[in-house]
């Protein structure tokens, strides 16, 4: 997906090598005849493909539908907020969120804006491939987004109030068709507004618009004259209205697109237009969250409305200090700072400084050694003629001070010292953007190592981690001092996988998950008869969607969500436990599938349940937390003979599992659960299925191989089921079944398949590295795992909808969501599978964690599932590759009695 950068020209040439940004996903485009689009800003470079491409006859549409592109207004020459006037107003520094996870120290307004406007695109029908969005503000929403429906402009809007509607495009729609454009109108009045509010609707324009090729085809026509020449066309207003039903507007091809306003429901809206709205929309922003639950730290900050980033700050704030913006800054303690103050740029100094309220002060780089010094009012705006008026003075660094001192007194300069004057449009134009983004850089360094010492009252546990380590090896940082143990465990746990102590961070977040499950200690009793035998079996399962958001730590802070089914193989449930009393005073365990028995007789052997390869790992830490040993059981005995013998009998147990290791089917847990829930029935512990899955999401802890809790609950809670848990330790999941007709039905039946590759791959050597992005709030992980989330309860509503075809594109999507996440998810020997019978299929994914097992796949229709089949078995690169028979489990975990 392309994104392309509307920038100021002076901007474009050092973009990439400011901020970072690759050249293959950011093109930066300008206009170089300084030619308008609307408001936005210059969109020349993509409308003149467009008309270029037309030109030269080629296949338009073909060229259109090759990518998919976000147009990216980044705010001309921010005539609105002069403060990031020199570098648009997309790459204003945005301070991290109180209530969030995972933000990066020294984001822009662009990093915050992508991930929204990604995810909307996905949306989109194979006709729309443009997105055109302005570049100063910040949408966001708590629900899942809307279904983009298949038209050739798709507007996106807000409810706002009139009084905000009032300094923005907007949508007005008839009350009785309110999808349907009526009319569009720029900055109306109030009383305007209230006039129509009778018959109609309107909704605030947020600056989203999505455009068929065919759209982009007739604006390109438009936006150029007989002779090829660039002439100004203004989206927001002209084209918007020519959209609507608007009399004054006639253009007969523009009038027949089709046209949707979608309403963003639940959509904030914040806008960065202004040097005060910079201030009041982050305020908001931060006060969207007030649980203080959801709040790592203790903000000591005297005003909500006081921003301090990317700056060494030296003074003492209060209680008068309100609406203050510094960045890039050094503030020495001789500095007076009041209300309503931008202060941007300033270098290290020693100046003494009173700033009076409203005033506010930019220092901008200019050449290879200047200074041009601004100072203005927070709410002047330099448009028109004040755009071009020299207004601000150049500067050599050592007639900064005098300068400064002058300006904001309002006295004359000091003599000699001005080289020239700049207007605001040359000041944009000219700045030293190198010199200003490596001032901020050594600002933002020194700022990391106060965050780091102060971790109490700051956010340095809540941000992305992985991204902050890099910075500290970077510039050679040093940490602060080790948390001692009566800190909150998951500050801890973020604490030692910032300082490289992976395995302490690991065995920190075992001890919370473990502790509190083995300090309930159990009496087991024995309840068969002498000749009962107690028979365990359960299915597997088939995730979905939503897979890994179940996994601590990430479960834990957010909270997982997980669609998934239980299914039998080859007409039966694969994982079978069988336990049977004998006179003997001994376990006896048996692995009839590997061939494998171990005789238990000393505590001590079932406390080995953690040795690497042994195969009875599973049913040792069932019986550790099932009371037989002396850590977990109510009553105390000298040795297990003892136990044995007032439990009044030994007892074998043997597991079958026909299904093979490493087969992405939640197999190792569905066992684990398997096992417990059987001791759980010969032993009368009481547990019901519940905690038998939840004791298996201990013991998996106890085993060191982690992982969730949704392969258990998929395969002992029977059906199709939504699975969901809130934030905290105790991760109980709701369950909620769901209609089973998209897998049961005869005409849909035949399409699910299932193809055992051949291929293995254990989930514990994918599993680390995730689970280490987790504990470090990795920013792409995180934005990843909450798309997930949201696409879990897109899945859960088709299958409710009992919509085959969508249930079979949204595990597409599944599993491209998968490999996003493990780029090994996917080897290249399933890649060759899967191509195969790629358009043969709706959906397919490999299970579990991937990488191998069995491969699951929804076919188009039965006589493509018969394709499908005879495709994989020509082409068959494994020898024990082959197809089993799979059938929906309603019953899930089964336990009877002989």
């Amino acid at each position: 997906m392309k994104k392309l950068l509307s920038l100021p020209p002076h901007l474009v040439d050092c973009f990439h090598e400011l901020t970072g940004l690759s050249h293959d996903e950011y093109f930066c485009s300008n206009d170089p005849v300084n030619h308008r689009l609307g408001s936005g800003g210059g969109t020349t470079w993509l409308l003149d493909q467009c008309f270029k491409a037309q030109a030269e006859e080629q296949d338009f549409m073909k060229w259109m539908g090759k990518e998919k592109r976000i147009l990216i207004h980044a705010g001309g020459h921010s005539r609105r907020l002069p403060a990031y006037a020199p570098s648009g107003k997309v790459l204003t520094p945005i301070p991290v969120f109180r209530w969030e996870r995972g933000q990066r120290i020294g984001q822009t307004l662009l990093d915050l804006q992508l991930p929204m406007y990604e995810q909307m695109m996905q949306k989109t029908s194979d006709s729309i491939h443009t997105m055109i969005v302005s570049g100063d503000i910040f949408v966001r929403t708590t629900k899942k987004l809307p279904t983009l429906p298949d038209a050739d402009v798709v507007c996106l809007g807000i409810w706002l109030d009139a009084s905000v509607a009032k300094n923005h495009g907007v949508f007005i729609c008839d009350r009785l068709t309110p999808d349907t454009l009526k009319k569009m109108l720029q900055k109306p009045s109030v009383n305007e507004l209230k006039r129509l509010e009778t018959d109609h609707l309107y909704l605030t324009d947020i600056g989203i618009w999505f455009l068929s090729d065919k759209a982009v085809k007739l604006l390109a026509e438009r936006s150029h004259d007989a002779n090829g020449n660039f002439v100004e066309y203004d989206l927001y207003s002209q084209f918007g209205k020519a959209l609507g039903t608007d009399p004054d507007i006639c253009d007969k091809e523009l009038n027949k697109l089709t046209v949707a306003v979608i309403s963003l429901d639940d959509g904030e809206f914040y806008h960065f237009g202004t040097s005060r709205e910079m201030i009041s929309s982050m305020v908001n922003i931060q006060n969207v969250m007030r649980d203080q639950r959801r709040i790592m730290h203790h903000d000591r900050k005297p005003q909500q409305s006081m921003f301090v980033q990317n700056a060494v700050t030296e003074i003492t704030f209060n209680d008068s200090n309100h609406n203050i913006w510094i960045e890039n800054c050094h503030i020495p303690d001789s500095w007076t700072i009041s209300q309503d103050n931008v202060v941007t740029g300033v270098p290290k100094n020693h100046w003494k400084v009173k700033l009076t309220p409203g005033q506010c002060l930019d220092i901008v780089p200019i050449e290879d050694d200047l200074f041009a010094v601004r100072t203005y009012h927070i709410d002047d705006r330099f448009d028109g003629a004040e755009q071009q008026k020299p207004m601000f003075p150049v500067v050599k660094e050592r007639d900064l001070e005098s300068t400064v001192d002058a300006m904001i007194k309002g006295m004359p300069m000091k003599d000699g010292c001005v080289l020239r004057m700049m207007s605001a449009d040359d000041l944009a134009n000219e700045a030293n953007l190198f010199r200003l983004f490596k001032q901020r850089e050594e600002y933002l360094t020194k700022a990391c190592e106060k965050l780091a010492e102060n971790w109490k009252h700051s956010v340095f546990f809540q941000l992305d981690l992985n991204d902050m380590s890099k910075r500290f090896e970077k510039h050679n940082m040093t940490m602060h001092s080790d948390i001692s143990d009566d800190v909150q465990r998951m500050i801890r746990i973020h604490n030692a996988m910032f300082r490289g102590e992976d395995e302490k961070a690991f065995a920190l977040l075992r001890e919370a998950i473990v502790n509190p499950i083995v300090e309930k200690r159990q009496m087991p009793h024995m309840t068969a008869q002498p000749d009962q035998i107690i028979y365990g079996r359960s299915p597997v399962r088939i995730d979905i969607a939503g897979g890994w958001t179940d996994t601590p730590p990430y479960c834990l802070l957010e909270g997982g969500m997980v669609v998934n089914l239980a299914i039998e193989l080859n007409g039966q449930p694969p994982l079978q436990v069988y336990i049977r009393p004998c006179a003997e005073r001994r376990i006896m365990l048996r692995s009839i599938d590997m061939g494998a028995h171990e005789t238990i007789t000393h505590y001590e052997e079932i406390e080995r349940f953690n040795v690497v390869g042994s195969p009875f790992s599973i049913p040792k830490a069932a019986l550790y937390l099932a009371g037989f040993h002396p850590n977990t059981c109510k009553k105390q005995y000298e040795s297990l003979e003892a136990q044995l013998n007032d439990f009044g009998c030994g007892f074998e147990m043997s597991i079958f599992a026909a299904i093979p290791a490493g087969s992405g089917l939640g197999t190792s847990s569905v066992l684990a659960a398997t096992v417990i829930g059987s001791i759980n029935e010969f032993c009368a512990l009481g547990w019901d299925k519940h905690e038998v899955c939840m004791r298996t999401f201990v013991l998996e802890q106890m085993l060191t191989t982690g992982g969730g809790w949704q392969d258990q609950f998929g395969g002992v809670m029977g059906g199709v089921k939504l699975l969901q848990t809130q934030e905290g330790f105790n991760q109980k999941p709701m369950v909620r079944w769901l209609p089973d007709q998209v897998f049961t039905d005869p005409q849909y039946e035949p399409c699910h398949l299932m193809f055992y590759t051949g291929i293995r791959r254990t989930a514990k050597q994918i599993l680390a590295e995730i689970v280490r992005r987790m504990f470090l709030n990795e920013n792409k992980q995180l934005q990843l795992l909450r798309q997930m989330k949201d696409h879990t309860l897109e899945m859960a509503d088709a299958i409710q909808q009992q919509d085959f075809q969508r249930v079979g594109t949204l595990m597409r999507h599944t599993w491209i969501q998968n490999q996003t996440i493990d780029s090994g998810t996917n080897p290249p020997e399933v890649e060759a599978l899967s191509t195969l019978i790629d358009d043969l299929c709706l959906g397919y994914k490999l299970p579990g964690a991937g990488g191998g097992g069995y491969l699951y796949m929804i076919a188009k229709d039965p006589e493509a599932a018969i394709r499908i089949k005879h495709i994989l078995n020509e082409n068959r690169k494994n020898p024990n590759a082959r197809f089993v028979d799979m059938s929906l489990s309603r019953q899930g975990l089964e336990i009877t009695r002989s």
